[in-house]
């Protein structure tokens, strides 16, 4: 009597099935692939001794970090959270050549992951050094992406990203940049414009801060009446040389390459670490710069040591071959519309000249996605000015 109630109770009852059970372990990596995020990731290995031991073999990982503490900064240990966006603040500069991560919301979720990240070190590795982690209560711990990637055994995509561009640039000033680095810069591809308005029939929209419209370089004295293009044979008029717009462009092509340079110079640790990786991608939240690099490149990197620059910590930028397009007005198919907008596309001098521009020229508009990938291609189109660097 006693069995059949027992029976009947289990039909009633059921035990929960649980249907990831079910399922083999390729499809569970096909679904974390799909996450990627490294803190949804965490959360996960918790879950189950399952998902704990298939966490780290997933091949494709996205990293957001939290904010960015300047080497130098003396508040890069402090506990509150006025000083971490003060120092976030300072590694804006396009001076600063290091700069430490802050994973502040990640660390917690990723404590029971045991040998994923070492919840017990005191000293926790950084992008370049060592440095110590304050364990004071309602401290704020410090983890680096080398740290917290450290155990993902078959990273075949990483990207990075940054809560934020380096260069401080004014409201209503465009500045993008994309570069390719294998052991030293590959190519860089820069798009500048001293402001961008949105037409709207006859009338200007501005997209920002419109106070300090065009006042870096007077470029609005530049333009002509209706089009702005009128009379416009693509040359470089001679204002453009006396109220300071080659020295504004001059020093942003140097603020994205040191940039740039310093990005790659941080991502060491990781490329050295992860012999897997086919491509790495460090952008920012801010879409300002893009450093990517691809299998052969990532190749190089570890069978040809980097140089060092002895200015900063960062990888020397070679001497340079530079191709300059510059618009006083370009008007884009969607309305908006560029003041100063200024292409700098740049490679090294070892590389031969030929693949700068035309049919080979192709990652120069490909750099950016659009409206500026078009802004790219149109002024591609205009008289081209050539320019040299040297090392630095």
């Amino acid at each position: 009597m006693g069995s059949i109630r027992a029976d009947l109770s289990c039909k009633i009852h059921p035990e929960p099935i649980d249907h990831f059970d079910r399922l083999p372990d390729s499809v569970i990596l096909l679904i974390f692939n799909k996450i990627g995020d490294v803190k949804a990731l965490g959360r996960c290995c918790v879950v189950s001794r399952r998902f704990h031991s298939l966490v780290p073999q997933v091949d494709n990982v996205i990293v957001r970090v939290d904010c960015v503490i300047s080497d130098e900064d003396p508040s890069a240990t402090s506990s509150s959270s006025g000083a971490a966006s003060a120092a976030s603040d300072k590694s804006r500069h396009p001076i600063s050549s290091l700069f430490r991560v802050l994973f502040s919301g990640l660390f917690k979720p990723l404590q029971s992951l045991s040998q994923l990240i070492s919840p017990s070190s005191r000293r926790i590795p950084s992008l370049s050094e060592d440095f110590d982690c304050e364990t004071e209560q309602n401290s704020v711990t410090h983890h680096s992406p080398t740290q917290v990637l450290k155990n993902f055994n078959e990273i075949k995509l990483l990207r990075i990203e940054l809560p934020s561009g380096e260069l401080g640039i004014d409201e209503g000033v465009l500045l993008k940049w994309k570069a390719q680095f294998g052991s030293t810069l590959d190519n860089c591809v820069i798009l500048g414009a001293s402001s961008v308005v949105q037409k709207m029939d006859t009338n200007y929209d501005c997209l920002g801060t419109c106070n300090n419209y065009d006042s870096v370089n007077n470029d609005n004295n530049i333009s002509n009446s209706n089009t702005g293009v009128e009379n416009d044979n693509g040359s470089i008029p001679e204002s453009f040389y006396t109220n300071g717009g080659l020295k504004l462009r001059v020093v942003w092509t140097i603020s994205s390459l040191i940039a740039a340079s310093a990005r790659h110079y941080l991502l060491q640790p990781i490329i050295a670490e992860h012999k897997t990786l086919e491509n790495l991608v460090l952008t920012d939240s801010d879409g300002q710069g893009v450093l990517s690099m691809n299998k052969e490149q990532l190749e190089e990197l570890r069978v040809k040591p980097l140089s060092p620059s002895s200015a900063a910590k960062r990888t020397l930028v070679p001497a340079l071959n530079m191709r300059l397009w510059y618009a006083p007005h370009l008007e884009l198919p969607n309305g908006m519309v560029l003041k100063g907008a200024t292409l700098v596309a740049i490679k090294p001098s070892e590389q031969p000249k030929k693949d700068i521009v035309g049919s080979e020229g192709n990652w120069i508009a490909s750099a950016f996605e659009e409206p500026f990938g078009t802004a790219a291609r149109m002024l591609v189109k205009r008289r081209t000015y050539c320019l040299e660097m040297n090392s630095f």
